[in-house]
């Protein structure tokens, strides 16, 4: 990125059925930083017009009339966003579960390196579900090969800063990464891209249900869904090993 360009950053939080959660979220957020976003997916539980009456200063409800997904959200306020001069967005969930007090670490990092998209890397507690820590690991394994290493530690992990220019040439690009698989496939093919990626580690909570704690994660749909992402990851995967491998030595080079 061009240091003539001001680089300029947007919170932005997908919503579908966050329930009363989302309201919380969105003030903790709000407390830390003024350009937030929450991109309602089609929800049918009223948290928009909770987000609404709040009135927070610079929080900002957008609506999609019909449940598309995570990717689709993100890539319908990231247009959005680029048109008003945002450069980076800082996607995290709208639930909860990501920690509202690293927002400015993270916009840091990202200041200093507005080039990079910077990851949280989960830092599980006991209140984690242990098919969620267990079964990431395949998919991270998959993604670490398809990357040579060089990427996001963790595949699945939402909690992260994009610059909003390369996200959206990869995401208008296919139709993949939409849904579940959002993260998985532009982490990767960010990496791809030759942008350098900055690990963070973030804490990440599982509220319960008696306080909230809503999931919308499907075991059997969501792993077909990163199943398909990840063959086709690895049928392209070839075309991407030079670059990769000229990235691999660089970084290990660099660790001398």
């Amino acid at each position: 990125m061009s240091d003539s360009i001001p680089v300029k950053h947007l919170v932005l939080l997908p919503s579908y059925n966050s329930g009363h959660r989302l309201a919380e979220t969105l003030r903790q957020t709000c407390a830390i930083w003024r350009d937030v976003w929450v991109v309602i997916d089609g929800s049918t539980d009223g948290s928009d017009l909770e987000a609404e009456a709040l009135g927070l200063d610079g929080l900002r409800v957008l609506r999609l009339a019909a449940n598309s997904g995570k990717g689709a959200a993100v890539l319908h306020a990231l247009r959005l966003a680029n048109e008003e001069g945002f450069t980076h967005a800082l996607v995290m969930d709208a639930d909860g579960q990501h920690p509202a007090e690293m927002i400015l670490p993270f916009i840091e990092v990202s200041t200093k390196n507005p080039e990079a998209f910077v990851c949280g890397v989960p830092q599980f507690g006991p209140d984690a579900p242990a098919e969620r820590v267990k079964g990431r690991r395949v998919g991270n394994f998959f993604s670490h090969v398809e990357t040579l290493w060089c990427g996001a530690q963790d595949s699945l992990f939402g909690f992260r800063l994009y610059p909003i220019a390369p996200a959206l040439r990869i995401l208008g690009s296919g139709r993949a990464g939409r849904r579940f698989d959002f993260d998985t496939v532009l982490a990767v093919r960010l990496t791809w891209a030759g942008l350098p990626c900055i690990n963070i580690p973030a804490a990440v909570s599982y509220p319960p249900t008696s306080e909230g704690g809503v999931t919308h994660f499907r075991y059997v749909r969501d792993n077909l869904l990163l199943i398909r992402a990840h063959t086709c990851l690895l049928l392209e995967w070839p075309f991407h090993l030079p670059k990769l491998l000229q990235m691999r030595c660089r970084r290990n080079l660099a660790l001398l």
